[in-house]
């Protein structure tokens, strides 16, 4: 599963805050690995940088922007959900207009993206990217109001799906989270100015306050007169992605009040409940699944050990953008510890299997270090349905678990048993009412 990307800002006049949102940028690194970006107004103009890969590769070009003296700023990380690696796709996206520069970053995916794009180039737009980022842009351009928070109330509701959104005009920072809040995002404050951020871990990188998640269907203005939260949209249910909590979010962010480490090894110590394994050793698959395995070590009174070393200059194979990026990212990432594992019966516990070819060979790997048996747990159900909400997962065809049995899939992936966490306890784990998530790719029952 690919998360679509992370997403930062700043309205601190008079501070370095193209710094600031590099710092944030780098504690966001694991929402998107494709490209970075900042943008950053000085009051009169608005300036970018951007380009393909992670953010120390784009350090020089926001180097040049803390000459700037500005005072506002936003920044983005992409992974592609919609459109292709293209160097224009990059975010945070500058537009001019006949009222001012605008820059727009997104976290999510419009599910109306291709039918107002194609509605919007039969009326004679002119497109710059493939991205339904770029729809908004176009949209606001139409409207015709001068001020930018009328023309984003008169656009709002032709947008549907999840989204994340951050404006920023020469004079003013702006967020949008969709009515349902499929996508996270916080504000917070730092040094007696806002920031918004998709997770509270870029708040602790940069020495900032968590001050409370946006609302669904929530507009936040900031400027130079203060902060104001605008209701724009009605909201009918709140609809998190509980993947937050399993896969995406650093394990040091808070999500609706909730830890994702202690909500991880939550769902660890269920999965022993529900799926006990006769073994010696417990082992999880770093990085996001080491909370889960742990709590399961801890469940069945098995000792844990660390069976897998990561190289930690290699990104995570899930964000990769194809699979044999994925395949050979998994060779290159991950080694066993013979002497762990070597003569042992090893659960090794991970937070999802998707297509299945990264568990195969996870598999193989204890395999040939000398495991005598190999005992995988899936600290989630089984992913049967696409996601069109922002992570990449087009098609059923791919997921392994919408078309096999629970013994189809351990046979294929050759591990000598597998269970799975089931729908009710991943709920429970969080602690969270659940009908507050969208847990589609579970059921294929979708909000939106």
């Amino acid at each position: 599963m690919e998360e679509c990307c992370g997403i930062f800002g700043i309205f601190a006049p008079g501070c370095d805050v193209a710094r600031v949102a590099t710092f944030a940028l780098y504690a966001l690194q694991h929402r998107g690995q494709e490209s970075a970006g900042i943008a950053l107004s000085d009051g009169e103009k608005i300036h970018l940088r951007k380009g393909p890969g992670l953010v120390s590769e784009q350090l020089p070009k926001f180097k040049d922007l803390e000459k700037i003296s500005a005072t506002s700023a936003i920044g983005h990380v992409r992974y592609s959900t919609t459109g292709d690696e293209r160097p224009e796709n990059a975010q945070p996206l500058l537009l001019s207009y006949r009222h001012g520069s605008l820059a727009v970053a997104h976290n999510g995916n419009l599910v109306n993206g291709e039918e107002l794009r194609e509605r919007l180039e039969k009326e004679g737009s002119i497109f710059q990217t493939t991205t339904d980022s770029e729809l908004i842009a176009h949209l606001v351009a139409r409207y015709g109001y001068n001020d930018l928070e009328l023309s984003l109330k008169g656009v709002l509701p032709y947008l549907h799906g999840a989204y994340s959104f951050l404006f920023l005009t020469e004079d003013k920072l702006i967020c949008v989270r969709d009515p349902y809040g499929v996508r996270p995002l916080s504000l917070g404050k730092w040094q007696g100015h806002y920031v918004l951020a998709s997770e509270s871990c870029a708040f602790d990188t940069i020495g900032a306050e968590m001050v409370r998640d946006v609302n669904p269907g929530e507009m936040i203005v900031i400027d130079e007169e203060g902060l104001r939260s605008v209701p724009v949209l009605p909201t009918h249910r709140s609809a998190l992605c509980i993947f937050e909590f399993i896969y995406f979010a650093r394990p040091d962010s808070n999500i609706e009040g909730k830890n994702v480490h202690l909500v991880r090894k939550e769902l660890g110590r269920r999965l022993a409940r529900e799926q006990p394994a006769d073994a010696d050793v417990v082992t999880g698959v770093p990085d996001s699944s080491m909370a889960a395995a742990s709590g399961f070590a801890e469940e069945s009174r098995l000792p844990y050990e660390i069976g897998l070393i990561k190289n930690r200059y290699i990104g995570r194979t899930f964000i990769q953008p194809s699979q044999q990026g994925r395949d050979i990212g998994v060779q290159l990432k991950l080694n066993p510890v013979l002497k762990v594992v070597e003569g042992k019966r090893v659960v090794v516990v991970d937070d999802s299997i998707v297509r299945g070819t990264t568990s195969k060979r996870l598999v193989d790997m204890f395999y040939r270090a000398g495991a005598r048996e190999v005992h995988l747990r899936i600290s989630s159900p089984p992913v049967i349905s696409p996601c069109y909400y922002g992570i990449n997962t087009p098609t059923y065809e791919e997921l392994i678990g919408s078309h096999r049995q629970v013994e189809e899939i351990r046979a294929q992936i050759g591990a000598t048993t597998l269970g799975y966490l089931s729908h009710e306890g991943m709920l429970a784990a969080v602690g969270l009412p659940a009908n507050r998530f969208c847990v589609a790719c579970f059921s294929g029952d979708y909000p939106i």
